[in-house]
């Protein structure tokens, strides 16, 4: 667990399960984002807590006073190389945005796939998710002319990796 400004950053618990699914498929309807193929329509979305038990994965959430304010993750998602995990599920409660918030727990994301071994960290976004694939460029993430791994996710077609 750390703590700045006052905000919590801590590991998911099944208790958060419910409060992050509507987090997320709230900021993806408020994009216009909400479609077949992405996590809106994901079961796992439901089930966050358990998904990230897998070994090589982990999901940071952010907290404040008590409520949840958003999260990130980790996950070596199905058919990525070896060396290579996905920045998934982040995304933040609007009165949380353009504070900061979503660097740092793509921050420590990144840190814990450093960390853990992984040599690249692979992102599937859309162009409805503006504002986050210029958080992402930022961060040195490149554009891929295609998708990596099968994630499922047929809805998202912006795809990109940082070297780490």
């Amino acid at each position: 667990m750390q703590i700045e400004n006052d905000i919590l950053i801590r590991k998911i618990e099944l208790k958060d399960n419910n409060m992050l699914a509507s987090i997320i498929r709230s900021s993806l309807a408020e994009f216009g984002a909400n479609k077949p193929g992405t996590v809106f329509f994901d079961n796992t979305t439901d089930h966050l807590y358990e998904m990230f038990q897998e070994p090589g994965s982990i999901y940071f959430v952010a907290e404040k006073d008590g409520k949840i304010l958003g999260g990130a993750g980790i996950y070596p998602s199905t058919g990525l190389p070896a060396d290579t995990c996905e920045l998934v599920k982040m995304y933040l409660q609007p009165a949380a945005r353009g504070k900061g918030l979503g660097k740092l727990l793509i921050d420590k994301s990144l840190e814990f796939a450093k960390h853990y071994g992984y040599l690249q960290v692979y992102i599937e976004t859309m162009p409805e998710l503006r504002k986050a694939v210029s958080v992402y460029e930022k961060f040195g993430f490149e554009y891929l002319n295609a998708p990596l791994g099968n994630t499922g996710h047929f809805g998202c077609d912006v795809w990109m990796l940082k070297k780490l």
